[in-house]
């Protein structure tokens, strides 16, 4: 019994402490996910008053808040515009895969941790964060903006590449042949394609299964649905984000938009808990040892990063401000970074606390940098004497849902998303 008081006031306190750091937040105009990190670094493993009841609970709230962020960024998109996307921007993540992971491979081998270092740390600062930059554009109000299908193809082809990556970097660390790893990327290959397969040629009779008129069944049908599909992807080396998100996907029209209304509460919620938990799980101590190389690293890839965006977004014909906004909503590092990191801590523990420090630097500075990268363009650019911030860009309007180009881009399902910051 005093276990459960215990849980429940611990609980209490960090569910009322998320509303007072989210209302504080959204009062000077800030993104909340910084705020959410601080705390959960203040009173994790380390901190001010380390929270021991509420721990296990707190993770595995994380964990469903992982796949609530990338079931609702599924719901957006239907099958055959994630399709379009891939075959769209397919160089766009070339490029994204060259810039990103080069600095994290190089420094890894400067360090001299070898092939296998090397490999985990190029996939740690390759992977921006789905869930992170999931939360920053509703919390922006940007799902409508045209350069937000732009960004979502670059991390729905990151995040499909893990089902490739992931069982290649476990098979190194386990040091398994060539036969074995084999395998094991032909099962997630043969995973996603296969969910990939369904939600294209069925997916109208996914909806029908799935759909109710009563808000409970549908909700319970649709979480444990999703719940389920992650699980499953989890145990066959595919993300289970990646599960959530194919299953948001499969989900279409009416039943997608009540999904929508109904889990976006419970998407707030256990996605401010996963922001915490992350905070919560960072000794505070092992990171300034790993400050400097980690920042210095952070500072190559934030550029990397908004390269990237920048140029995924001129291929798809956006203006100069929205390049810009693309660029530093791609920033963000998270839940996958984490993720390779713990992967490869027992064959370099090295690595533990530098991916620790360069992802907590980039999930604050992430959040920032996609909401004032285009404004500090402007302001340079006026500085040197340009005609009122970046050209190419249509002014305000360029981001509203009516200068779109026309769907696949723009499903007017995305329109009745509300801002959360």
């Amino acid at each position: 019994m005093h276990d459960t008081t215990a849980l429940l006031v611990e609980l209490g306190s960090v569910i009322l402490g998320l509303g007072i750091i989210g209302r504080f937040a959204g009062r000077i105009g800030l993104s909340p996910i910084p705020l959410y990190l601080l705390a959960g670094l203040a009173f994790g493993e380390g901190g001010l008053l380390p929270l021991g009841a509420s721990e296990e609970f707190t993770a595995v709230g994380a964990e469903i808040g992982v796949i609530l962020l990338l079931l609702l960024l599924g719901l957006e998109y239907s099958a055959s515009e994630l399709v379009t996307s891939l075959k769209t921007q397919y160089p766009s993540g070339a490029v994204d895969f060259v810039l990103n992971a080069t600095p994290g491979a190089v420094a890894a081998l400067l360090l001299g941790w070898g092939p296998v270092g090397a490999v985990a740390l190029g996939g740690v600062t390759w992977i921006s964060s789905s869930g992170v930059i999931a939360k920053v554009l509703a919390d922006l109000g940007r799902l409508g903006n045209r350069e937000t299908p732009v960004i979502l193809g670059v991390l729905v082809i990151e995040d499909l590449s893990m089902a490739v990556y992931l069982p290649l970097l476990t098979a190194m660390l386990a040091g398994v042949g060539f036969a074995g790893g084999s395998i094991a990327l032909l099962v997630a290959l043969g995973t996603v394609g296969f969910v990939l397969y369904l939600a294209l040629r069925h997916g109208r009779l996914i909806s029908r299964a799935v759909s109710s008129d009563n808000p409970e069944m549908l909700l319970l049908v649709v979480l444990g649905l999703t719940v389920l599909v992650a699980g499953v992807a989890q145990q066959l080396q595919v993300s289970a984000a990646v599960g959530a998100f194919l299953v948001g996907i499969a989900l279409s029209g009416e039943v997608a938009e009540g999904a929508r209304k109904l889990l976006t509460p419970l998407r707030d919620l256990f996605a401010a808990v996963f922001f915490v938990f992350f905070g919560l799980s960072t000794d505070p101590a092992q990171i300034p040892p790993v400050l400097l190389p980690a920042a210095l690293l952070a500072v190559v890839t934030v550029l990397t990063k908004v390269a990237t965006g920048w140029y995924a977004a001129r291929r798809a014909g956006i203006g100069s401000r929205g390049r810009w906004r693309a660029g530093g909503t791609l920033v963000a590092r998270g839940e996958f970074s984490i993720v390779i990191a713990g992967l490869a801590v027992a064959t370099e523990p090295r690595i533990g606390p530098l991916a620790t420090a360069y992802v907590l630097i980039l999930v604050i500075v992430g959040p920032l940098t996609a909401r004032w990268t285009q404004p500090a363009v402007a302001r340079i650019q006026e500085w040197r004497g340009g005609k009122g911030g970046p050209s190419g860009g249509s002014g305000n309007g360029e981001g509203t849902r009516a200068a779109r180009q026309p769907a696949p881009e723009a499903p007017a399902a995305r329109e009745e998303l509300g801002t959360v910051g």
